[in-house]
């Protein structure tokens, strides 16, 4: 930023000056586009410094993110008397109404003690822990049978025999 207001002739304002005054002068309803805004500046200014475009756009974004203009359908504009602010982003807070006279003044809620944070996911096994008892494993009898009569699942796969070779001369 430094080398940039070192290679612009003294007789120039600033960007934003220049942008804000290119935009009081064109007098557009639904704002001025940034090759409109460039056209005014060199036709007041004259010979603009090298690197104007690049100069010009991040001044144009610099000033729409600061919320001293809006960018409206390709257009960039100045914010209106009447327009809300916008917040979030290091926008200042909504206005609050103040409260009549002799009203008690509320007090905020205690905000909750910092405590530990709970930790995410399934706890840790504790290394120091005696092992668990192994579960028995039932006994492997035979297949139950249900109700029917016929065994639960899939019947089992059954190879085939080979055929003999039957075929006589």
């Amino acid at each position: 930023m430094a080398t940039q207001e070192l290679n612009k002739p003294p007789s120039l304002p600033s960007y934003p000056q220049m942008i804000m005054e290119a935009l009081d002068e064109l007098k557009q309803a639904e704002g001025a586009n940034k090759s409109s805004i460039s056209n005014y500046m060199e036709s007041k200014y004259g010979e603009m410094p090298p690197g104007h475009a690049e100069f010009l756009t991040h001044h144009l974004t610099r000033m729409k993110e600061g919320g001293e203009l809006l960018f409206v359908k390709n257009n960039y504009l100045k914010p209106g008397a009447d327009a809300p602010l916008k917040r979030g982003r290091g926008r200042p807070p909504k206005a609050k109404e103040p409260l009549p006279p002799g009203a008690p003044t509320p007090t905020p809620a205690p905000a909750p003690a910092p405590g530990p944070t709970r930790p995410r996911g399934r706890p840790r096994k504790d290394p120091n822990a005696p092992p668990a008892p192994k579960k028995p494993k039932p006994q492997a009898g035979p297949p139950s049978i249900s109700k029917t009569g016929r065994p639960r699942g899939r019947p089992r796969k059954v190879n085939p025999h080979p055929l003999q070779n039957v075929a006589e001369v």
